[in-house]
């Protein structure tokens, strides 16, 4: 599968209303069609490359206040962000890369977790440390151990409302580090690296640099041949990273609201893509011709990207990947594009986004309740 260039984080406004989905499909889908009427620039569809499916998290974040009516809507049901999850994505057909959020201990190691904050419950008490607080022993005591006869401290997530949940998962799994990801996970998919960085906290450049450094020994020492891709919401991390090394492309973040302004920071510091939520792709689809113009690469985020008919849309758009929870469902979706592109090609006056792996028919795709009310 085709690797996708990386370089630009980009997030959309916090106050962005929700768009009318099932209305905006249906407009974007005819003025993406690859058809001799259409005017939005978008590649025939036999030259466009294969749309890369990334695992979020490995195999899907662990959503442990979705409905349990939806078994699909928690994401993962495998521990997120572990060697098990990043495994078990691996072997589905058609995922090129996982995704995963590193940062470094207090005693500068390299580990994978999400969260700023880690919280226990130790003897009717919950408590939260800052992941970049802790030294590596002590992190790697939370939550399922490797030796079945060492117990880890009871692991628990706070969510964005505030509630802090006992965080299990159906396959469980041990916390794990960045080198022992490099050396214990399937070597057929290549590593989108999250550079991970609390947005509450002020970074002087040394610190930066120090954090990114620890980061960058381990990829150098263990990558191989494996595909790596770095990406941050931390605009002065991308640039910093990209000063450091220039082997790995990045993908980074400008001020984090515009995609104009991704643009602009990437051709600047010669970044090398952007990501971007999908909702501010679906609002401005004209930006994905001004970065393709750019010569970037692109790549999304979000909740809709569970949604087989969006990432069919934003195929027909020309992204170039899409970070996913459900990865089976997406990855099974996508290696049917192909054949879908070519079918709305050869309708004259534009396409339509069909129900993917049914008869074509007329209308706008239907959406579930859970479908549409997913959220990370």
């Amino acid at each position: 599968m085709a690797q996708p260039k990386a370089d630009v984080v980009v997030v959309p406004p916090a106050a962005m209303p929700e768009p009318d989905i099932a209305a905006e499909l249906d407009a974007l889908a005819a003025r993406s069609s690859p058809s001799p009427t259409t005017t939005s620039g978008a590649a025939p569809a036999a030259a466009r490359p294969p749309l890369v499916v990334v695992g979020h998290r490995g195999s899907g974040m662990n959503a442990l206040a979705a409905a349990p009516e939806d078994p699909r809507a928690r994401g993962g049901d495998v521990r997120e962000n572990t060697l098990r999850s990043f495994n078990a994505a691996a072997a589905a057909a058609g995922v090129a890369y996982v995704e995963f959020d590193v940062q470094v201990t207090k005693d500068g190691c390299p580990v994978i977790f999400h969260d700023n904050f880690i919280y226990t419950e130790e003897n009717g008490e919950i408590s939260g440390k800052r992941v970049t607080d802790l030294d590596l022993d002590e992190f790697l005591s939370y939550g399922p151990q490797r030796n079945q006869e060492k117990a880890g401290k009871p692991l628990l997530r706070k969510l964005k409302d505030g509630r802090i949940l006992r965080w299990e998962a159906r396959s469980e799994d041990a916390l794990c580090t960045l080198r022992e990801a490099f050396e214990g996970v399937d070597r057929r998919v290549g590593f989108n690296v999250e550079l991970k960085f609390d947005d509450n906290l002020a970074y002087t450049e040394a610190a930066l640099a120090a954090a990114l450094r620890a980061v960058l020994e381990v990829v150098f020492e263990h990558a191989g041949g494996r595909p790596v891709i770095f990406s941050s919401f931390q605009p002065d991390a991308a640039q910093l990273v990209r000063k450091l090394q220039d082997k790995y492309p990045m993908y980074a973040d400008p001020r984090r609201n515009s995609l104009e302004e991704a643009v602009r920071l990437c051709v600047a510091a010669g970044l090398q893509g952007i990501v971007s939520e999908v909702r501010a792709i679906l609002r401005q689809p004209a930006a994905v011709a001004k970065i393709k113009e750019a010569k970037l690469s692109l790549m999304t985020y979000g909740q809709l990207n569970n949604v087989p008919e969006v990432v069919y849309v934003q195929h027909l758009m020309g992204v170039d990947g899409v970070i996913v929870d459900r990865v089976l469902e997406i990855a099974e979706a996508v290696s049917a594009f192909p054949a879908a592109a070519g079918e709305s090609g050869s309708s004259e006056g534009g396409g339509r986004c069909e129900r993917l792996g049914t008869a074509a028919a007329a209308g706008t795709p239907s959406f579930s309740t859970p479908e549409m009310s997913f959220h990370y």
